[in-house]
């Protein structure tokens, strides 16, 4: 469950959220759709502790959480398979589950790659890959289908699909067929936060 009521959050006299209001209760995957610089990224921060709200309040009943950001933000002297493992730690297995993670977003081959070598949708891609590893309740997505192909977009909103199943997926993007073919419920961004 995610609960966010009446929150607000300014940057110095500017406001950029003002008495937002969201209720999420069952797992599933959901989008949350507005032009850039709307706020969206901002409303992800607010949701993972990065910032705190100027008022109001964000409830959730996850255990953990996940994040991809907008930006991949790599590790950049660590190989695509370290930058998933990472967030693993030395949970049994971890190698390998970080090797499944890069499977699911096509990356098999580059494993071994540094993000110095990879496109920058590829870059993407791994980033997806570590949250997808790290699991969780509740995992933000910003824009995850960016710079991606329509084939690799296609192979990774089935995988989104699947692990919404257990968990509660937030996703941002400013396409509404991405928002369509992905999401259970598509959320405009400024009806929100009115």
């Amino acid at each position: 469950m995610l609960k966010i009521e009446d929150l607000s959050f300014s940057y110095g006299t500017q406001s950029i959220i003002k008495n937002l209001s969201l209720t999420i209760e069952q797992n599933g995957v959901y989008a949350i759709m507005g032009p850039s610089g709307c706020g969206k990224s901002t409303l992800f921060s607010l949701i993972s502790g990065l910032l705190k709200p100027d008022s109001g309040s964000i409830t959730t009943d996850a255990e953990k959480l996940s994040f991809s950001f907008q930006e991949a933000r790599l590790l950049p002297w660590e190989t695509a398979e370290q930058n998933v493992n990472f967030v693993l730690g030395s949970k049994k297995n971890a190698l390998q589950k970080a090797r499944g993670a890069l499977l699911k977003v096509g990356l098999g081959e580059d494993r071994t790659k540094y993000p110095g070598e990879l496109s920058g949708g590829m870059q993407k891609r791994v980033s997806l890959a570590r949250a997808f590893a790290a699991g969780g309740d509740l995992i933000l997505l910003d824009e995850p289908f960016e710079g991606l192909d329509t084939e690799t977009k296609a192979g990774i909103i089935e995988n989104v699909k699947e692990i919404g199943k257990n968990s509660i997926i937030l996703l941002i993007t400013h396409d509404i067929n991405e928002a369509n073919d992905c999401a259970e419920k598509v959320f405009d961004f400024y009806e929100l936060n009115k």
